[in-house]
């Protein structure tokens, strides 16, 4: 006999736990499905910003971030040789980010952020093991069959299953992700590894040609710090079938010799031993077909060099909770496409505009010595003119007023 399931995530990741905590506090329950045994995230860290924990602190998660993450000192901009200041600015000095934001800026190990969100979810109505391997919408709703052979038929469906997805397939039979042609070493590396890193405690950018090093300290104690290393190239991806290919120690060492000390401590303290492609998901023509819709990566998997993608992905999280909450309890297909439609059109234009400034972002990231790095450079300046507006996006806020421009159910 198959399960019923009013709402079916598919994903357990940040962007599907978030989702189920945030339709549960509005009262609607939902099942999440993942095809993992265990929770547990792939990846180093990740950076919060104001757009993505202001939504976290609305769903009581703030406490437990805080006592994991670290709040950087500063931003700051560095060139590849030197460690001189191209620019810089205030984050917890002064508490000059929270002020401007009115939430925090955080960095944070990505185990810890699942481990938070998975334990304020539970285990009730969370399946694992569950991989789905298709979609089939009918008049009694979609029915979903996984590979362990169980199968759930389900009102409505989201899928939060990233840049791979699944779900996508069904909603958009050509779309398909795309390889940048650049991809990443990363790491974590104890503080008191790096002499020479200077402003350890700040989230930093070291810009060079062809390539360029973010880090961040993580951790409530400050004491280990995270990197991700962006090179150009290869030009095709080895590994059709996976986001990683398998790499030796010394080519990763070799993307940054000649480069400040502080970066070639950072590489040679991790044995490297695979390079992550860094892949996009280009713009999709519809995020929903029938009642079957796509948030996060799935739907604008895009470059981290915003450090954007999980907090957009919060974003859609709430965006859905919020009008799915005011969906009428006997709702009908058109009720349904109408709120998809709508969702669309709130998030699209703000996520293809990150997407593209992450994609002109990695160019000026990567400059060769030269003329143009005094305009870079001035860009650089202009950061917080430039992308405050990323930051202070309020989700929660925008979605509601649509909702009450529309006279639904208040939310």
């Amino acid at each position: 006999m198959k399960k019923r399931s009013r709402i079916a995530i598919i994903g357990a990741g940040i962007g599907g736990l978030t989702l189920a905590l945030a339709l549960r506090q509005r009262g609607i329950q939902a099942d999440v499905f993942e095809q993992a045994t265990q929770l547990t995230e792939i990846g180093a860290a990740i950076a919060l910003s104001a757009n993505g924990t202001r939504e976290l602190e609305r769903l009581g998660c703030l406490d437990a971030l805080s006592a994991v993450s670290t709040e950087p000192t500063e931003l700051i901009y560095r060139g590849w040789k030197s460690d001189a200041r191209i620019a810089a600015f205030p984050v917890r000095h002064d508490r000059a980010y929270v002020r401007q934001f009115g939430a925090p800026y955080f960095g944070i190990h990505r185990a810890d952020l699942q481990r938070i969100l998975s334990g304020a979810h539970g285990g009730d109505r969370l399946h694992l093991g569950h991989r789905v391997e298709r979609l089939v919408e009918r008049e009694d709703g979609v029915h979903i069959s996984f590979g362990n052979g169980e199968q759930v038929v389900a009102d409505i469906v989201i899928g939060a299953d990233g840049v791979r997805s699944a779900v996508r397939r069904h909603v958009n039979t050509t779309a398909a992700m795309r390889y940048s042609r650049t991809s990443a070493f990363r790491g974590i590396v104890p503080i008191e590894a790096l002499p020479s890193l200077p402003d350890p405690e700040a989230i930093q950018f070291w810009m060079g040609p062809n390539a360029h090093l973010l880090h961040y300290a993580i951790g409530g104690a400050s004491k280990a710090v995270n990197y991700f290393a962006v090179v150009e190239g290869p030009g095709v991806w080895p590994n059709p079938e996976g986001s990683t290919a398998p790499i030796d120690h010394k080519t990763a060492l070799d993307a940054f010799r000649g480069w400040h000390p502080a970066v070639i401590e950072m590489i040679d303290a991790s044995r490297h031993t695979i390079r992550w492609g860094l892949f996009t998901v280009p713009p999709v023509l519809n995020w929903s077909r029938g009642r079957v819709a796509l948030m996060g990566d799935s739907v604008h998997g895009m470059l981290p060099h915003h450090g954007q993608g999980a907090n957009t992905t919060i974003e859609d999280a709430v965006t859905l909770a919020v009008l799915l909450s005011a969906l009428p309890g006997r709702s009908s297909s058109r009720d349904l496409q109408e709120l998809f439609s709508s969702y669309q059109s709130m998030r699209q234009l703000r996520t293809r505009t990150i997407q593209r400034s992450a994609w002109a972002t990695n160019r000026e990231l990567h400059l060769p010595d030269g003329p143009e790095l005094k305009s870079r450079n001035r860009r650089v300046a202009a950061f917080p003119d430039r992308f405050g507006w990323i930051h202070a996006f309020d989700a929660q806020a925008v979605a509601r007023q649509h909702v009450a421009e529309r006279e639904l159910v208040p939310a």
